[in-house]
C-alpha cells in the first residue's frame, strides 16, 4: 500500500504537543506531505501551560549536565542531541521571531513571558509549510500491514493512508491536555514493550500526624536540601531547592525532583513508607549550627528563645520543631538544657518525615516509563519492530526533572522522528 497512488500523506503525526509539533515542522521542512492529527480542539495545549504559562522552551546547560538532569534514560538522547540540541532549539525559536532570555539554572523563556507566543510561532510555521491539520479527530488505532505502518483509523471510522506514522501522544500525566495513555496500546500492537508506568515530578503524600492536622500547610522553605533515605537511613538522592508543606504531604521543586526516587524505593524495598530528611541549613554543618544557636542565646540571655532564634529559620517552622520536642519557646538561655540545643541543631540538619507515596500519575507533571528504548533507534526514533513507525516525546521511556529538560527531550526526539520519517516516506516512493 505504501507505494500506491491512493496513499494520501507521506507522514501522519498523531499528537499536537511539543514533540508532535516539532516532528511536524521537521517532516514538512524535509519535503514530506504531512497530516497532523489531534483529538483535542486546539494544538499546543501542553506547551501553553508549561513553565507556569511562560513556556520554559529549553535549558542552556552543557549537554553532559543536561543529560544528568534527565535521570530517566537521558543517555539515550546523545544521538538526537548530536543533530538537534538545546542550542539548536534556541536558534530555531529565535528564527521564528521568538526572543528568548536565560533565567536561573539555565532555564530559557520567551522575553514576552507568554507560552502562547511560542505555540503561535510553531503553528504559523506549520501553516507556512502547508501541513494539513485535523483537530477534534481522536485516533482509534494505527493501521499495520506486513510492510509496516500504513495509516490510521479515526474513531469516526475514517481510514487515512500514509507512508509513515509518528506517535507523539504523550504519557498519562496532565490528562486535561489530552495525554491519556492512548499510544501505549498502539505500540503494543506493533510488538513493543511498555515498561512500568509511574508518576515523576509529582507531590508526595504522608500520613504523619502533623501533616494530617495541617500544622504546616502552606509553609514554604527556601533553598533546603531534601534527601530520600533508604531503610538504613542512607541518602539515595538529595536535591537542594525550595519546598512547601501541603494538606496531604509535601510539594515544591526539591520534593518533585525526589519523587521518582521515592516511588522506586517503595517498590525496591517493598515497604509502605520511606523517610525524607529536610536540611534547612545545607551550607552549615551540625556543629557550626549548634555553636551558632548557643552563641545567639548567650548574647541575649534574658530573651525568650523564640525571639532569639527566629531569624535563623521561618518562625512557624521553629515553633513546630519546639512543639515536636515538647519544649516551651518561652524558655531563656539560663533555663535551656544543652540537649535541646543539640536536638534542634540535629533536626535543622535532618528532620525526618515519613512519606507513603505520591499523588496519582494523572496529577504528575511527567510520566516515568513508556515504550522501551531497546526497541527504538536512538538516531531516528524509528521502531525496530515495525517499519514506518516512529515515537517521540513522553510516550518513550525518557523522563527528566522540571526546568526545561523534558521539553528539550521532546523537541529533540520530535525533530529526529520528523526528519527520518520524511526520509523513510520518500525512500518508499522511489523504491516502488
Amino acid at each position: 500500500m505504501k507505494g500506491e497512488a491512493n496513499v494520501t500523506y507521506d507522514v501522519i503525526v498523531i499528537g499536537g504537543g511539543p514533540s508532535g509539533l516539532m516532528a511536524t515542522v521537521a517532516a514538512a521542512s524535509s519535503g514530506a506531505k504531512v497530516l497532523l492529527i489531534d483529538k483535542g480542539n486546539k494544538l499546543g495545549r501542553k506547551l501553553a501551560i508549561s513553565g507556569g504559562g511562560r513556556c520554559n522552551v529549553t535549558n542552556r546547560m552543557p549537554i553532559p549536565e543536561l543529560i544528568k538532569h534527565i535521570p530517566g534514560n537521558g543517555k539515550f538522547l546523545h544521538s538526537a542531541f548530536a543533530t538537534f540540541n538545546n542550542e539548536d532549539i534556541i536558534t530555531f525559536f529565535e528564527g521564528l521571531g521568538i526572543q528568548l532570555k536565560e533565567e536561573d539554572l539555565g532555564r530559557m523563556f520567551p522575553v514576552s513571558n507568554r507560552a502562547q507566543d511560542v505555540v503561535q510561532a510553531l503553528l504559523d510555521k506549520i501553516e507556512s509549510l502547508k501541513v494539513s491539520i485535523r483537530t477534534n479527530a481522536p485516533v482509534e488505532t494505527v493501521l499495520y500491514e506486513e510492510e509496516g505502518a500504513v495509516g490510521v483509523l479515526l474513531k469516526n471510522g475514517e481510514k487515512i493512508k500514509t507512508r509513515a506514522v509518528i506517535v507523539a501522544v504523550g504519557g498519562k500525566s496532565v490528562p486535561q491536555t489530552g495525554s491519556t495513555g492512548d499510544g501505549y496500546k498502539w505500540a503494543k500492537m506493533a510488538g513493543h514493550t511498555i515498561t512500568d508506568l509511574y508518576p515523576t515530578e509529582v507531590p508526595l503524600t504522608s500520613s504523619e500526624p502533623f501533616i494530617q492536622k495541617k500544622l504546616l500547610q502552606g509553609l514554604s522553605l527556601y533553598d533546603v536540601a531534601v534527601s530520600v533515605l533508604d531503610p538504613k537511613g542512607k541518602p539515595i538522592i538529595t536535591h537542594q531547592w525550595d519546598m512547601i508543606f501541603t494538606h496531604f504531604g509535601l510539594s515544591g521543586p526539591a520534593v518533585l525532583r525526589c519523587s521518582q526516587f521515592v516511588v522506586k524505593a517503595l517498590k525496591k524495598y517493598k515497604t509502605e513508607t520511606i523517610d525524607l530528611a529536610i536540611d534547612v541549613k545545607p551550607d552549615q554543618n551540625q556543629e557550626e549550627l549548634f555553636q551558632l544557636l548557643n552563641q545567639l542565646a548567650k548574647e541575649e540571655p534574658k530573651k525568650a528563645l523564640k525571639n532569639v532564634w527566629k531569624g535563623i529559620i521561618p518562625e512557624r517552622y521553629l515553633l513546630f520543631l519546639f512543639d515536636q520536642m515538647g519544649v516551651s519557646l518561652d524558655l531563656t538561655y539560663h533555663e535551656l538544657p544543652k540537649t535541646v540545643v543539640r536536638q534542634l541543631a540535629e533536626w535543622l540538619k535532618g528532620f525526618k518525615i515519613r512519606v507513603n507515596g505520591t499523588l496519582p500519575i494523572e496529577k504528575a507533571f511527567i510520566t516515568g516509563g513508556g515504550v522501551s528504548l531497546k526497541e527504538i533507534d536512538p538516531k531516528s526514533m524509528a521502531s525496530k519492530k515495525m517499519p514506518g513507525l516512529y515515537f517521540c516525546g513522553e510516550i518513550l521511556d525518557i523522563h527528566g526533572y522540571t526546568g526545561g529538560y523534558n521539553i528539550t527531550a521532546a523537541f529533540s526526539t520530535g525533530h529526529a522522528a520528523g526528519e527520518h520519517a520524511a526520509q523513510y516516506a520518500q525512500a518508499t516512493v522511489t523504491s516502488v
